[in-house]
């Protein structure tokens, strides 16, 4: 009996982590297929990858019960917990980046209706960038590999930077036609979105840290958005 329990403990643990990189999968698929649809201007996969959202939020939902479950029941302690609490705190980042690549395919949809801007090809860029932040830090989880996770945490101001490029890009854009003002905000969207994956992606980086280890990473987080305090110039009237 004790023996059947072990081995029934040890496959919920196991069941859980392999259920949050079947989410991770499903998750990696979706803004791949976002980043492409805007790319592309394809609508159709647009509608697809929206439609992807739903299973998203029931592999979180599944994932969740299941922890509970085990928290409930078994009362896990040392790595055990650890490795609970983290496919908790994963597949929330997780879901959160599903939701983003939702708002991307959104996106897409109404960018697929006006002329295309060259600055689209400077938000593809930053797309394939977030894209493999997420892979590397989900190929750490699976891994289990600190030294991968860390080097997704310090890489998040790469992403920043872009932004940060793309961001005044657009304004200029805007500042020198005003007729481009509607399209360049819908773009300044998608690039504050794949930015903001890049931050949950290294969410999931501490994560990875703290299930392996038991500790967080001791520094701040190394962080070069700097829009929030970009002057935007502008004439008076006469």
């Amino acid at each position: 009996m004790a023996e059947h329990l072990v081995k029934s403990y040890e496959g919920e643990l196991e069941a859980l982590s392999t259920h949050v990189a079947q989410m991770g999968g499903v998750v990696e698929a979706a803004l791949q297929g976002a980043i492409d649809a805007v790319a592309r201007r394809d609508s159709a996969l647009a509608d697809r990858m929206i439609e992807t959202d739903r299973r998203i939020d029931d592999l979180e939902r599944q994932i969740e019960g299941e922890a509970v479950k085990v928290l409930a029941l078994r009362q896990p302690v040392g790595v055990d917990l650890r490795l609970t609490v983290s496919a908790l705190r994963i597949a929330n980042e997780l879901e959160r980046i599903g939701d983003l690549a939702k708002n991307l395919a959104k996106r897409a949809l109404v960018l697929n209706r006006e002329q295309p801007l060259r600055l689209t090809q400077g938000l593809i860029r930053m797309g394939r960038e977030c894209l493999g932040q997420l892979k590397a830090v989900l190929d750490a989880y699976a891994a289990r590999d600190v030294a991968a996770a860390e080097a997704v945490w310090r890489r998040d101001e790469e992403i920043d930077e872009l932004y940060n490029s793309l961001f005044r890009e657009l304004l200029t854009y805007m500042m020198e036609d005003p007729r481009t003002i509607s399209l360049a905000t819908h773009l300044l969207f998608v690039a504050k979105n794949l930015e903001r994956v890049g931050d949950h992606a290294t969410n999931i980086a501490e994560q990875v840290t703290y299930l392996v280890s038991g500790t967080y990473l001791g520094e701040d987080r190394p962080k070069g958005d700097a829009t929030s305090s970009t002057a935007v110039p502008y004439e008076s009237a006469p």
